[in-house]
């Protein structure tokens, strides 16, 4: 699962124009189904000299992130479409990044930058490109090392270029809450390392318990996704496994441990009136022996007394032997 920390377009205003020289542009227009969209632009290809451009963003919040992806959508200008222009044309430009606990406001020193990547683009646009609407837009997605501070500015920056930048998306990734066998699983970010896997204990959801014998845990992966669920919890006595959770047993029914899987409906002559029931009482007039086990159907009063009473009377008195 993708956690998004920041989604810009250029009509948002998130981006700062640096250095004396820039001249980067915010531009109106319309994509190749004619829908409105803003741009950060830049196309000095016919300056002779360098250029050195820079575009920055409002400061980014961490937010527990630790594996941050940067994507952005651009379009880039084929320079050999560009009549006369001069040997300096780039088809390239760079994305940068400066860590900060606070906002830092407008960073003008380049040596404060780290380069996270030199952004090429895929399909490069012509003259004859924009004739047909065709917009050629891309899409690449860059990842930031490991971050300290609570969070960054991100920078772009022209070094000859003719290029339009359409959307910057920021986002980290990471676990989503979730229930697997009886257990609950926190919210948990992704680690930096792409192979790593971060091991998460469950806790089990109301009216269960743990296995003993087997835990619960689940493993969330650099992507985002739990994997190797092992272990589980078991509903309580009284309880049964419902949608991810255990629901009480109904009246009528009962369940004496947590390694029994269901409720059983109450053995013959007994009842339980509550929802919940750990066992089924007798109904009056019935009993149970010391002996008996709760799933032992309740035996009547009147049957116990024509028992003994037949006992009784098989005694023949003759048998015995008067000792003088």
């Amino acid at each position: 699962m993708m956690m998004m920390m920041m989604m810009m377009s250029p009509g948002q205003a998130v981006l700062t124009r640096l250095m004396s020289s820039c001249q980067w542009e915010e531009i109106s227009g319309v994509d190749e189904k004619y829908k409105p969209i803003r741009t950060y632009q830049v196309c000095n290809v016919m300056e002779p000299t360098q250029q050195n451009n820079w575009l920055q963003t409002g400061w980014v919040a961490r937010r527990g992130g630790q594996r941050i992806f940067v994507e952005l959508q651009f379009t880039l200008r084929d320079c050999n479409s560009i009549p006369g222009v001069a040997g300096t044309c780039k088809e390239t430009f760079n994305l940068l990044y400066v860590e900060s606990d606070r906002d830092l406001g407008a960073v003008t020193r380049e040596d404060r930058y780290s380069k996270i990547d030199t952004i090429a683009a895929d399909e490069s646009f012509t003259q004859g490109d924009l004739g047909e609407r065709k917009m050629k837009l891309n899409t690449e997605v860059r990842e930031i090392g490991h971050l300290n501070r609570k969070g960054f500015h991100l920078a772009f920056q022209d070094v000859g270029a003719c290029v339009a930048l359409v959307a910057v998306r920021v986002y980290y990734k990471r676990c989503l809450a979730t229930v697997q066998n009886l257990a609950v699983f926190p919210d948990t970010v992704a680690e930096a390392a792409f192979a790593t896997l971060v091991e998460v204990r469950g806790g089990c959801v109301n009216n269960s318990e743990v296995d003993s014998d087997s835990p619960p845990r689940m493993h969330c992966s650099a992507e985002g996704e739990w994997l190797v669920p092992i272990g589980k919890c078991s509903c309580s006595a009284g309880y049964e496994e419902g949608h991810s959770s255990c629901e009480a047993c109904p009246p009528g029914s009962y369940k004496m441990s947590s390694r029994q899987q269901e409720c059983f409906p109450c053995p013959a002559n007994s009842v339980a009136d509550e929802e919940g029931s750990v066992v089924c009482v007798c109904e009056e007039d019935h009993f149970r022996t010391p002996l008996d086990s709760p799933s032992t159907p309740c035996t009547s009063n009147d049957i116990t007394h024509t028992l003994i009473s037949a006992m009784f009377s098989a005694f023949n008195p003759f048998s015995f032997l008067l000792i003088p």
